[in-house]
Formats: C-alpha cells, structure tokens, sequence
C-alpha cells in the first residue's frame, strides 16, 4: 500500500523473524558470536535469555541460517508445551530421523548411535529450544539427560535454550540445579539503545530496497523509541503503523506526532512493558530514557523541536 510512495520494495516492518533484518548491535553480535563459538567448540549446553520481543527468536534464526550452511544437523523446537514423548518425537523428526512407536530408550540409543556416527565423520548435530521458559520441569530434565549423550572428551549434542527472564528464574530452582551446573555459554538479548534504535530502523529500511529518501525524522524515531522503551518489536509495529497513517496523509517524511498518535491508539502511552534488562554500560542513560518515558514530557520536546 504505501510501498510506491516511499519508495520501498518490501515492508520493512513485518514482525516475522526473518534473519535478513537483525541488526547487529553490540549485544546482538556478542550474543551470536558466544552460541556460534560454543557450538563450535562443542560446549554442549548454551542460554539465550531476554525480555519479550527483543529479538531471541531473529537472532536464533540466523544463527540457523549459518548451521544449515555449514550443513550442520539441526532441530529447532518452537512448541515449548509438550510432554517428554512429544518432545522426544518433534527432536527425532526435525533430525529427519524415523521416530516408529517404541521404547524412549530405544529412541535414545538410535539417537546415539546417529550422532556417534556424526562425530566419526567430523560433524555435529544442534538441537535449538526457542521459548524454553514454558517447558515442565519432566522435559527440562530429559534436555539434562541428553548431555550425557558424549564421548570421553567431547559432546555429542550441543544444546540451545532459548527463552523470557523466567527461564533464568526457573532454572534458579533447586530440583534444576544439576541442569543449571551444566550450561557452559550464557547470552542475552536486550533492550536497543536510542542510537541504536536509529540504526536499527535505518538499516530495516536498507533492507526493505529503500531509495534512500529519508521517511523518518530524527524526532520521530526518537519517539519511537521512547514509546517502545526500546523493544524492537514494538518499534515494529509503530513504525508499520506510522508508515499507513504517513501514507494515508501524504506525509514524507513521517512526523513525529505520527508515532504519538500511533501510540494512543495501541495504549502505549499508558501502559509500561516489564521492566527491561539494562546493559552495565547504558545505566548512564537509564535516566534520561526513564524521564522520555512520560508523554507529556516527549510532547513538550517535541514542541520545543518544532
């Protein structure tokens, strides 16, 4: 719809996790580099922690963009709320491996013997668990028991969990204490910065075959910023909107009051998201973000800025 007028050849904006529009910002790339590098060294059990709409699942799948790549055997499961069979079941299937009524421990010893046969050959096998904070504690502790899937020296399965700070809280428990003591890697996602928001909207645009007209003020994606504390799928669905309110009034580029209307109409300008995880290094800025958080004091600057 408005793609023509703002010279776009794709939305840039869609809430999906295509792996083309993560930016890399420096907690994304360290977070990438640290699950690329356990996996790579056979570290075994790796933590992928965030708030909601973050980006854990974009960067998860990019980092399944370069497993397949490197023709590395990979299972991601994304339905977190299943019984140990299920899970057992989905793991076997997205391995392309036959999974015929049976013993579990049956299925166990065929996923051994598959993988050994992968460690022979000087491959590996990634099983990557996306929303892990809603898994039971029964299939926590059958991830646990898939560790012991080894050589003497080395890991045969090297393990994914990615999930809400919940997870964090869960696996702080003391029946999950034997799975905590194993996780090697811990990485997190957090909460984008506003440069950082200015070079994530900036680079979503590039990526959408932008022709290089600016379509945001700086204002406005300050806006954006404040009323989606950073969170970018937040930012998404402002900027989505803004882009259909700009184009419904012919407006380019998109003011800022745009994003406040937008705001209004989605509640955002009264209801706060959980509290964010804030990086050591940004506690400097945490009060100027904190004071942008009230809409009468973005609506005074932004006056001010006119």
């Amino acid at each position: 719809m408005y793609k023509k007028f703002y010279g776009l050849k794709e939305n840039p904006f869609n809430v999906t996790p295509d792996p083309r529009y993560l930016v890399h910002t420096p907690h994304t790339q360290e977070a990438l580099a640290s699950l690329t590098y356990g996996i790579q060294n056979r570290k075994g059990f790796m933590l992928l922690t965030g708030e909601v709409g973050t980006g854990k699942t974009t960067l998860l799948n990019k980092l399944l963009d370069w497993l397949r790549q490197g023709r590395i055997a990979t299972a991601f499961v994304f339905n977190s709320r299943l019984n140990v069979t299920q899970f057992l079941d989905y793991m076997m299937a997205d391995f392309s491996l036959p999974r015929e009524p049976r013993l579990k421990s049956q299925v166990l010893i065929q996923l051994n013997q598959w993988l050994l046969e992968r460690y022979r050959a000087g491959g590996t096998a990634v099983l990557i668990v996306d929303e892990a904070q809603n898994l039971s504690a029964e299939v926590l502790e059958e991830i646990r028991l898939l560790t012991n899937l080894e050589t003497s020296t080395e890991k045969l399965l090297q393990i994914v969990l990615s999930g809400q700070p919940e997870l964090d809280f869960k696996l702080s428990q003391p029946g999950l204490r034997q799975l905590r003591q194993r996780i090697t890697l811990r990485s997190r996602t957090y909460p984008l910065t506003l440069e950082e928001t200015q070079q994530y909207v900036n680079a979503r645009l590039r990526v959408a075959g932008s022709d290089g007209r600016p379509i945001f003020t700086p204002e406005t994606i300050e806006a954006a910023h404040t009323y989606a504390h950073g969170i970018p799928r937040v930012i998404n669905l402002l900027c989505e909107h803004a882009l259909i309110s700009g184009y419904a009034d012919q407006r380019c580029p998109i003011p800022p009051e745009t994003i406040v209307d937008v705001a209004q109409e989605f509640e955002l300008d009264v209801l706060l998201p959980a509290a964010p995880l804030v990086p050591e290094g940004d506690r400097k800025n945490l009060h100027r973000r904190e004071m942008l958080q009230d809409p009468a004091i973005l609506m005074h600057r932004l006056r001010r800025s006119q």
